[in-house]
């Protein structure tokens, strides 16, 4: 009899914990298309605008010198015979010692800017990283993952796709600011 009740709770045991095995959840995951993410992102979008402005503006500056460069070497060469050599000597010392000044000059800017929109750049990163964290756990997910550039996952079903949303939810939140400002505009007109 010890042995038939040993035999039934056995089947019990293992019967329950089958049922508990059928229990578990199935795990909420998407993928965000990140290339497509920053290519889309208005914030990304106005940031590169910005450092191409400032390339341009400052770049025309720099332009204006090299300018009068290229003015003063085409001058020289033309020059060169008709005052001797001992000023062609000086002259184009001159003329290269400045070159090397205008080279300097840019790649001093270039890196100036690089840097400037690289720190500028990993913030906006940052922020959106939160943001994704954020909207991740609000929507329940376990696990979002990234695609793009620098991806890891090779190949996703697109119904587990969220990039539009993230994109639409970060514009709208980025434009936010912009339509509170123009609200207190409107009503210091009043």
């Amino acid at each position: 009899m010890s042995k038939k009740a040993l035999l039934i709770i056995a089947l019990s045991v293992s019967i329950v914990s089958c049922n508990k095995t059928a229990e578990v959840k199935e795990v909420k995951t998407a993928y965000v298309d990140t290339s497509l993410l920053m290519k889309q992102y208005t914030e990304a979008k106005d940031l590169e605008a910005k450092y191409k402005a400032k390339s341009e503006e400052k770049g025309k500056q720099l332009e204006s010198e090299i300018n009068r460069f290229k003015q003063d070497a085409a001058n020289f060469q033309s020059q060169a015979q008709a005052n001797g050599q001992a000023w062609a000597q000086q002259k184009g010392a001159e003329l290269q010692k400045r070159e090397q000044q205008l080279g300097q000059a840019q790649q001093a800017l270039s890196q100036q800017l690089q840097q400037e929109s690289s720190v500028e750049m990993d913030t906006l990163v940052s922020g959106v990283k939160k943001f994704i964290k954020a909207y991740g756990k609000e929507k329940g997910y376990a696990y979002i993952y990234g695609t793009g550039d620098a991806a890891s996952i090779l190949y996703a079903e697109e119904k587990f796709d969220i990039t539009k949303d993230i994109i639409k939810l970060l514009n709208d939140k980025y434009k936010a600011p912009a339509k509170k400002e123009e609200a207190k505009k409107e009503e210091v007109k009043k």
